[in-house]
């Protein structure tokens, strides 16, 4: 089969962490602690709920979604460390709804009372994409060509001493190094490319499509070159999706292998099982694994990958619970977001295989026309068959916000069936809740 990568293509340099004396497991705590107060840590909070577990969260906004389900709540900016350290007061480990978090200023929190999961050093390579593509690199893990964008304002060679001529006499001091009034691309890169904000880059914000020398002159003019990175503009048939897990034992564990897909680099719509060869999932788990392991991980990780002509590719890192994972609710036996508390708490990770043939989730987006009848909307969803809905309570909000998701379960044996359904059940869904109009 063509555009799949075989095992021993990669080779990650895997740092081995090893304990040589046995040590006692740490009972399970009955308390975390959530950095975060939006739909993820509203989800965590519910599945912990199921746990026993109670979860504190630290959230700018008393009516954000993770306070209706939390025991309690510091009412903080999220990178408040202060605020954290009053979260602290309140459990033994703590984790985090996103990778926008101040981790050099966290280090001072760490100790024997408290531990952050994943910790600080894992998240270290992880909470900005140039720091994602190095890692990549270092591992010899397949992504995509990369540089800074700052590469591109590299000055132009100065001239060796004697003019431009050879045999020419000096003629006065070497011109000193000048940038290019033209940015240049660095050897080996073409257009188009692709711009991405090196940090705080979500649902399709901080992603500039740079399809010529034009587009490249105005993103330099209103960026700052430092906080960006280039990439080359990959030719891929899907965007797949994988959610693995490492608990504080070094055990390792992968949700199955999902297609994804984006309405103007938002998440549209996710499908389980994705329908691709058996080896490029068996790849995608060896990578997982890698990472995992390399950073000495311990939590949940999501992996966006493309798959095309070239194979599989990793696109980004989500050191966290993940959109493409919402459907683990409903369809597999330990949700992703149980299984983040699982891990954090101290209790064992818990199974990941399917318990139904598959499943598909849809965003549910803001609409342009308010909120007049959303809840119309929602009843309309709800009652179809198999559905299973999940309204965040978010409170304002623009265009293309995610409001909610829905999953629905499908009863398809083979692909060509399931995809058969998605089409069908995505075209009711869109009926009920279409999506909003968003410039590409």
């Amino acid at each position: 089969m063509a555009g799949w990568f075989p095992l021993r293509a990669t080779k990650a340099r895997v740092k081995i962490i090893a304990d040589p004396l046995p040590q006692a497991t740490p009972a399970p705590l009955d308390a975390i602690g959530i950095v975060g107060g939006g739909q993820l840590a509203w989800m965590l909070a519910e599945a912990a709920r199921d746990l026993g577990v109670a979860v504190h969260v630290q959230t700018p906004g008393a009516g954000d979604p993770a306070t209706r389900a939390a025991a309690s709540v510091v009412l903080a900016p999220v990178d408040d460390v202060n605020a954290t350290r009053e979260l602290a007061g309140r459990c033994g480990a703590i984790s985090f709804e996103n990778e926008w978090i101040p981790l050099e200023a966290l280090r001072a929190l760490e100790g024997p009372g408290l531990q952050f999961l994943p910790g600080l050093d894992a998240l270290q390579p992880l909470v900005s994409k140039a720091g994602q593509r190095r890692l990549l690199g270092d591992l010899h893990l397949p992504a995509p060509r990369w540089c800074p964008l700052a590469d591109v304002l590299q000055p132009e060679p100065a001239l060796p001493p004697g003019g431009e001529g050879a045999g020419l006499p000096p003629a006065g001091p070497p011109r000193p190094l000048q940038t290019p009034a033209v940015p240049r691309l660095p050897e080996g890169f073409r257009f188009p490319l692709m711009a991405k904000a090196s940090r705080g880059g979500y649902d399709g914000r901080g992603t500039v499509p740079v399809p010529d020398l034009g587009a490249l002159e105005q993103l330099l003019d209103r960026v700052e070159p430092d906080d960006w990175i280039l990439e080359e503009l990959v030719a891929f048939e899907r965007e797949l999706a994988l959610v693995a897990c490492r608990d504080r034992q070094g055990q390792v564990a992968c949700y199955p292998l999902v297609q994804t897909h984006q309405h103007s680099r938002v998440c549209d719509w996710v499908l389980f099982p994705a329908p691709v060869d058996h080896r490029v999932e068996v790849f995608a788990r060896n990578v997982a694994a890698s990472l995992l392991t390399a950073l000495d991980y311990v939590g949940v990780l999501s992996i966006e990958f493309f798959y095309g002509p070239s194979g599989l590719q990793v696109n980004e890192l989500a050191p966290r619970t993940h959109n493409s994972g919402h459907l683990t609710i409903e369809a597999c036996r330990t949700s992703q977001f149980a299984q983040q508390v699982r891990i954090v708490a101290g209790l064992p990770m818990g199974a990941t295989e399917a318990v139904v043939p598959g499943a598909l989730m849809v965003n549910l987006l803001a609409p342009e026309d308010g909120d007049d009848d959303q809840l119309a909307r929602r009843r309309a969803l709800e009652a179809l068959p198999d559905a299973h809905l999940h309204w965040y309570g978010k409170r304002g909000g623009g265009v293309g916000r995610k409001l909610g998701h829905l999953t629905l379960l499908l009863q398809g044996r083979t692909a060509e069936e399931r995809e058969l359904e998605r089409q069908r059940l995505l075209a009711e869904v869109r009926a009920i809740w279409p999506l909003p109009h968003q410039p590409a």
